[in-house]
């Protein structure tokens, strides 16, 4: 059996877009599970879009997120250079050779006459589509304008009658009239060859197995498997896969945020759970469970379960997933990462982030919604005395009066400023007084952060807070009481 090999070919235009990001994954996954190699080649061919610094944004990424490759850019391999714009020599006799054989032809239309044939056809309401006009220029004719170094594309001539057809492992038999594809360009006026080309004879020469790309390709395929059998060359399998959508009709968008990697990255959310929901955005592994390790996603990876219909991204359900991860990671790593959070609105405050953290772990769902959950220990948030009122805890503002003046000289007397013997002494005080603990812990919670929802209840944060700013903030929290 010939080895699988499939190739993530990304061009450095920027960051990683989620959908190509799954692109890499799902042939990462499939050529892993099929003991094959994953080859990694930049497509630079675009010189107009490309973005200094973006291969190393590849590079980083993929690392980072576990898809090692086998033959690439950086490290090699039997197939190289693995960047285009390297191998820009190897197109254009591959490009001559189909204008040998009638299978392409040179095009000397300028940009201006193309232009005003698209207007024409828009003006009557049709598709533009070159007309093969430079297909019946005498050999003479080629060749004096060739001479005079008239600039030049050379085109893909396409049948205009019958159809082509292929199979999708996804989509199944893809049939399309040949009287809908377009001459491409294969070869631009600067000599580098189009996307649509270089990618043909670049997976020829690589023997990549399995083409797996995004479902834009799906009705351009047959111009592909053109070129494949105007050369005579074996056509590969082909794997188009669905879209990665934000609802059921808005695709992911760059203004909103939420098309790229590094937006989750930069937000707080970890690698591993993107990654994992990432896979199970147009797959499924054929049962209920939703967690997987990298190589648990090899082992169980089917391509015959990837869907037809679009991917929704829901950042919801990717929440959801972060929240598990972080729950279950190792304290010293969450310690880690979210200290550089802690920072951002706490740096310098004296506050113990190692405990902060013991009591921050279990309710972290994105890092970046930290500081606003903590920002209460920097300083005191405004906030309304109603806020003291809890039908649960049988609490309002005249309750809260009472618990609050009961407190006050009970921490004012607490002389160890450490959680047990504040909880004990607070305890105490609260049974001798013969009142609820609700009653005065939930004013005390109060008083000392202004919120209703905190990592830790009124302890905790009493500590964390110190003595001088917890008795200062109980202070507040009766002014505050005594004016409403």
């Amino acid at each position: 059996m010939k080895e699988v090999r499939t190739r993530f070919a990304p061009s450095p235009t920027g960051f990683m877009h989620l959908g190509g990001l799954r692109t890499a994954l799902y042939n990462y996954l499939f050529a892993k599970k099929m003991g094959g190699k994953f080859i990694l080649r930049i497509e630079d061919t675009d010189q107009e879009r490309f973005v200094e610094g973006a291969t190393e944004v590849i590079y980083d990424t993929l690392r980072g997120c576990g898809m090692n490759w086998d033959e690439g850019p950086d490290i090699g391999g039997d197939y190289g250079p693995y960047i285009q714009s390297e191998r820009k020599s190897l197109y254009l006799p591959y490009a001559q050779q189909l204008v040998k054989s009638g299978h392409a032809y040179y095009c000397f239309c300028t940009r201006e006459e193309l232009d005003g044939r698209r207007a024409a056809a828009e003006a009557k309401g049709e598709v533009f589509k070159y007309d093969k006009h430079c297909l019946h220029l005498s050999p003479e004719e080629i060749q004096a304008k060739l001479d005079a170094g008239v600039p030049y594309v050379i085109r893909q001539n396409a049948p205009t009658e019958g159809e082509s057809s292929y199979d999708d492992l996804v989509f199944g038999h893809m049939s399309f009239p040949n009287d809908t594809l377009d001459d491409m360009v294969l070869i631009k006026q600067d000599g580098m060859p189009t996307y649509n080309f270089a990618n043909v004879i670049d997976d020829h020469l690589m023997g990549i197995t399995h083409v797996m790309r995004g479902l834009e390709y799906l009705s351009s395929t047959p111009k592909y498997n053109l070129l494949y059998e105007a050369f005579g060359w074996e056509v590969p399998q082909y794997i188009h896969l669905p879209t990665v959508m934000r609802d059921a009709t808005h695709k992911l968008s760059k203004r909103d945020g939420d098309a790229y990697y590094s937006d989750y990255v930069d937000k707080g959310y970890l690698t591993e759970a993107l990654i994992n929901y990432l896979a199970l955005v147009g797959w499924n592994p054929g049962d209920d469970r939703e967690f997987f390790t990298m190589d648990e996603l090899i082992d169980v990876f089917d391509v015959h379960r990837l869907n037809k219909a679009p991917g929704i991204f829901d950042v919801d359900k990717l929440t959801w997933f972060n929240h598990h991860y972080i729950c279950q990671m190792d304290f010293e790593r969450y310690l880690e990462l979210v200290t550089p959070w802690f920072d951002k609105v706490l740096a310098g405050k004296n506050i113990d982030y190692r405990r902060l953290a013991q009591l921050m772990q279990e309710r972290t769902e994105v890092f970046n919604r930290v500081p606003d959950m903590v920002r209460f220990l920097a300083e005191l948030p405004d906030y309304d005395v109603e806020l003291y009122t809890h039908k649960k805890m049988k609490t309002n503002p005249d309750v809260a009066r009472t618990a609050l003046n009961l407190m006050k000289p009970v921490l004012e007397g607490v002389e160890d400023w450490n959680e047990t013997t504040l909880h004990d002494t607070v305890m105490a005080a609260i049974a001798d007084a013969g009142m609820k603990n609700g009653a005065v812990l939930w004013p005390l919670r109060i008083a000392i952060s202004g919120q209703q929802n905190t990592p830790g209840g009124a302890i905790e944060i009493a500590w964390l807070l110190g003595k001088e700013e917890t008795l200062r903030r109980v202070d507040d929290g009766l002014k505050r009481l005594e004016n409403a």
